[in-house]
Order: structure tokens, then sequence, then C-alpha cells
């Protein structure tokens, strides 16, 4: 097979994968690849820590997702601003970040790459995202991401190699996302916001009435976390769905 790269050569030739990761309950296991197709692995903790420490040049983190109700960590800023569009995509019901060490056998023994997020879909299946701008992608981190895809199509999963999402894009949804904090849901203004508009009126309608009328702050608090509350509730349900099959 000349001129083929190692890593299209490794998927070919290779029976299996390994996954190695952390379950709901806290527990490590190791499982073929092929056994753990329907783990929810958006779910999953972190199979490995994020490191901070002086001098480094990237920067770790967590993020607050609104979807998972709970904090999902990052490893850079464009890990982050990815994070933040996963949390933001109505397709997507759950995403966990270092889902899983990914395990493989190479001509210098057993390797192993950790993608940066798991996504599950509202159709249940699954995507697995490394974040890797394009000059950053040397020979052997192509070969890594080579053998990953090859992995995620044994187990009948996308895999998606993604670098900074565009800057616009990114200012807009982080000026909205935190108005899906709870801490920005002000119920005596909701209940009264919700009462106060018409029923033909939309939510941003009504919200347009009141921007000039109540208190700035507390009135687009209350109505940017009812829109974001209202889209999140029908993924919610969509979550619910997914975890009930």
């Amino acid at each position: 097979m000349s001129g083929s790269s190692p890593g299209r050569a490794l998927a070919a030739t290779a029976p299996s994968f390994e996954v190695v990761f952390i379950d709901e309950t806290g527990t490590q296991r190791r499982e073929p690849l092929s056994a753990c197709w329907d783990v929810p692995f958006e779910r999953a903790k972190p199979s490995r820590s994020f490191p901070s420490f002086k001098g480094q040049k990237n920067f770790p983190g967590l993020w607050w997702s609104a979807t998972m109700g709970e904090h999902v960590g990052y490893e850079s800023w464009v890990e982050r601003d990815v994070a933040m569009l996963l949390d933001f995509d109505p397709e997507i019901v759950g995403f966990s970040a270092q889902p899983f060490w990914l395990l493989w056998s190479g001509e210098r023994g057993e390797r192993k790459h950790a993608p940066d997020f798991f996504a599950r879909r509202t159709d249940g299946t699954g995507v697995v995202i490394d974040v890797r701008p394009d000059d950053r992608v040397d020979p052997e981190a192509a070969e890594v991401f080579e053998v990953a895809a090859s992995a995620c199509s044994e187990a009948g999963w996308e895999f998606r190699r993604t670098g900074a999402p565009p800057a616009v894009l990114t200012a807009n949804v982080r000026w909205l996302a935190g108005y899906r904090n709870p801490r920005c849901h002000r119920p005596e203004i909701a209940d009264a916001l919700i009462e106060w508009s018409c029923r033909s009126c939309t939510t941003y309608c009504g919200a347009r009435c009141w921007w000039w009328t109540w208190p700035p702050l507390p009135c687009r608090q209350a109505a940017w976390s009812i829109w974001r509350r209202r889209h999140d509730d029908r993924r919610q349900s969509h979550r619910r769905g997914v975890a009930g099959r």
C-alpha cells in the first residue's frame, strides 16, 4: 500500500479499539469500543484533568452549560467557544469534555487519544469533536485524527475536527449566553411579563414593549431568560425522550 498514510493503514488492520472512561457512578471502566456505542458519554466525567500552571499558553476553565445544568471543562478559549456553541445548538441534548481515552495499537505500542468533546443529538446519534485549528494540525496530529475518525465510524458516531468559530457569531452567542444562567431568572418580573403580554404576542414582542417601561436591566434579564428557557424546555423534552429509548 505505497503512498497510504499510517493512520489509514492502521485503521484497515486494527480489529477494534478500546476506550477508558469514568461512568456516571464515578467508576473507571475499560471496554471495547464496539461494546460502548450506546454508553451515554454525554454525561461521562472528564477522563483526564485540565491542568493549570504558571506560564502556560492556553487558558483552561469551566463553562456553565445550560444544556447540562453544570460546568463543562475546556482547555483553551477556542474550546470554550466550541462548548458555548454546542450549548446553543438545538440539535444537541447533551455534551461532555474529555469523555474517554481512545486506545489502539500502533508501531510504537499502545497509543491513546482523548477527544475534546462528545455530543448527543436529539435523534440519539453521537458526535465526537476535536478542536484544533488548521495551522496547528501537524502530521502526527493528522494521523491521530484519522484514527479517531475510523474509530468513530466503527461505533456509528460522526467525527468532527473544528477550529475557532466565526468571531461575530461567537460574540453574539457569548452575549446571549449570560441570560441562560439561573441567576438571571427574575420570577416576579418574568411572571408579570408573561401575564401582561397578550396571547397573540411573542415573548420577543412583549419584551420590546417592556423594554422602555420597566427597569432596563431586570426587564432584559427576565425577557431573555424566558426566551431562552422556552427554547431550553423544548430541548429538555427531546433529551428526556432520547434518554428513555
